[in-house]
């Protein structure tokens, strides 16, 4: 791997080209164990310096700046003023909502540039998600306004208002604590206004900007914030501000250790530890049975996915929300904090690193800055409160497990859990050009051969982004979403296969592993502007299953750009992972359950595993 150059190919690209689908996932996801994607080493650096200069340093410079008692020199007051845990949540907002954050650069599949979202955001023409655009007035459509502009600039601004405004020193507090400020209650309203209203528009915006994870911050903020300074305030109001924001992090911790029960999370281990440049390669290898001949995960890789992810996760938040004693606290908070470096040293494909930093330090700011002897849920002086607190942030996650359909993984807390809605897209020659017709879109292959600093050859971009298909089969939905090709093409040996992730990040300008933003709804935009023919795009797509722990059969359909959905169907989850990432015993059982009328598979191989009822 060169400094500002990739890691070598496997084989020569164009010798790669010619090989059948299998053997090119199976080269692809053995190399993956050693080499991840292969970027260039000088990449991480650009992340580093993205997460701890522009989101972390440059953050507490604007807090310096609006407050009085945090100063940028004297890093002990970035500690132990509760100010600090709100204008760093609304600075990552406004730079997730942006693009400069999460969703930046190579590793969410923007190339050249690295930055999707405010580009296509501030454009009129171009495809908008409008979640219910059936039933809500002045929602319907996919065609971005003058109106949809003017609703992001916006958003822009009611981010950037509670950013600068100065912060308002806190009259009564509880003994011991030093002087704290916070932001004035009423500068959270303009955003609780207009992030809703957004949403309602595009659904993609509001969920690029983390809403899941901000706007309660942001709403706890204005309500127990008025009651702060409201008449009558003591230093009670002030505790139990402290402990909702201590509520509100412990709850994204459980409910997404609570996400990785099942099958899934195991195979989400190994790639992510591969793609780690610092990661020595025997424990890469340790993660896995016996690569390259096995890559299906070690007993390692469950005691890091079930121990050390899903426990962790669960356990340490639930004593930190309960516990009075500071030693504990301080021992937990630690803890947490080192669980996310150690995720954000792995740099994975699509996950939020500058979430990371800021949850880790999060937890060193409300567990040791604030004691916990006094600033703790027994301490919470309105118990009849916490409903409504609890309610509101449980409602995601819970309603997303049970009906996975209906909710997008990130309210769901299924953030890195491995069960994902996803979809693989398979396009007949030609179909992937015709995409930059598409308003703002480039296909990733033009991308990548325009790259700075290191353009690529035509055939090594082509083999590049099938790396993300390796990716894809190395996790359960990924040999899931291939049987179904396997089973339903027989000419697609002569299509381009992509991974619908990485190709609805051009097309809408964001995607952060949401399939749901790459469903028959965005299919049906790109055929209101294509009019592709039937045949000519064909989608496998899976929904996340349900009540993983329960481990029911995962749901899928097939969808033909111009014929829509034609096929329903489902798989069994432990069929999937029990087999290898390439699929080389052919495709796992499917069981359709519906076909549209008049549709007909091509005559694929399928090995005489598929039941219909």
């Amino acid at each position: 791997m060169g400094f500002i150059s990739p890691s070598p190919q496997p084989v020569p690209p164009a010798e790669f080209l010619r090989l059948p689908l299998r053997e090119r996932i199976r080269i692809l996801s053995t190399h993956w164990v050693n080499d991840g994607f292969g970027t260039p080493s000088a990449l991480p650096i650009v992340y580093i310096v993205k997460m701890l200069g522009l989101f972390f340093a440059v953050g507490l410079l604007i807090t310096s700046w609006t407050t009085q008692y945090v100063h940028f020199t004297e890093p002990a007051t970035w500690f132990d003023n509760i100010v600090v845990y709100q204008k760093l949540a609304i600075w990552l907002m406004l730079l997730e909502v942006i693009g400069l954050a999460g969703a930046f650069g190579p590793l969410c599949g923007h190339f050249a540039p690295m930055l999707g979202n405010i580009r296509y955001w501030l454009r009129p023409g171009t495809i908008r998600m409008a979640p219910w655009g059936r039933h809500v007035p002045g929602t319907g459509g996919d065609t971005r306004t003058i109106v949809d502009v003017v609703l992001f600039v916006a958003v822009l601004a009611s981010l950037v208002y509670p950013l600068a405004v100065g912060a308002q020193a806190v009259r009564f507090l509880p003994e011991g604590t030093g002087p704290q400020e916070l932001i004035p209650p009423a500068a959270f309203i303009p955003i609780l206004i207009t992030m809703p209203l957004m949403g309602l528009r595009d659904k993609v915006v509001f969920l690029a900007a983390r809403s899941e994870q901000y706007l309660p911050i942001m709403l706890f903020s204005a309500v127990f914030g008025a009651m702060v300074f409201g008449a009558g305030a003591d230093a009670a109001d002030f505790v139990n501000l402290v402990v909702v924001f201590k509520i509100v992090i412990c709850v994204v911790w459980i409910g997404a250790g609570v996400s990785k029960f099942g099958e899934h999370f195991i195979n989400v281990v190994p790639p992510m530890v591969s793609n780690s440049p610092g990661q020595l390669g025997f424990v890469k290898r340790l993660h896995y049975r016996d690569a390259p001949a096995d890559i299906r995960p070690s007993r390692l890789a469950w005691f890091m996915a079930h121990i050390g992810g899903t426990t962790v996760e669960i356990l340490i938040p639930i004593v930190l929300l309960l516990t009075t004693n500071a030693t504990i606290a301080l021992l937990g908070a630690v803890a947490m904090l080192v669980f996310h470096i150690y995720i954000t040293s792995t740099f994975p494909l699509a996950v939020p690193l500058e979430w990371n930093v800021y949850f880790g330090y999060v937890a060193i700011v409300l567990w040791v800055g604030f004691d916990t002897s006094v600033y703790n849920i027994w301490n919470f002086s309105e118990p009849w409160l916490l409903i409504p607190v609890f309610a509101l942030l449980c409602f995601g996650p819970v309603l997303g497990n049970l009906r996975p359909d209906l909710v997008s993984f990130l309210p769901s807390m299924r953030q890195y859990a491995g069960n994902w809605a996803s979809a693989v897209w398979a396009m007949k020659p030609g179909v992937e050009q015709r995409l930059n017709e598409l308003p703002l879109v480039e296909n990733q292959i033009d991308q990548l051969q325009r790259m700075m600093l290191t353009p690529y050859e035509r055939d090594d971009a082509d083999m590049t982004l099938q790396k993300a298909l390796a990716w894809r089969c190395m996790h359960s939905q990924g040999r899931g979403l291939f049987s179904v090709l396997y089973s339903h093409l027989d000419d697609i040996e002569s299509r381009t296969v992509r991974e619908g992730e990485f190709v609805c990040n051009t097309i809408l300008g964001w995607n952060f592993g949401d399939g749901h933003l790459h469903d028959e709804r965005l299919i049906a935009a790109i055929q209101r502007r294509l009019n592709l023919a039937p045949g000519d795009l064909v989608v496998a797509y899976c929904e996340s299953q349900a009540t993983p722990w329960r481990n029911p059969p995962q749901r899928y359909r097939v969808i033909d750009a111009a014929l829509g959905i034609v096929e329903r169907g489902t798989w069994n989850v432990s069929d999937c992972v029990r087999e290898p990432p390439w699929l080389p015993n052919g495709p796992v059982p499917l069981r359709v359950s519906w076909v549209a009328n008049g549709y007909r598979r091509q005559e694929a191989v399928t090995d005489g595993k598929d039941t219909v009822s």
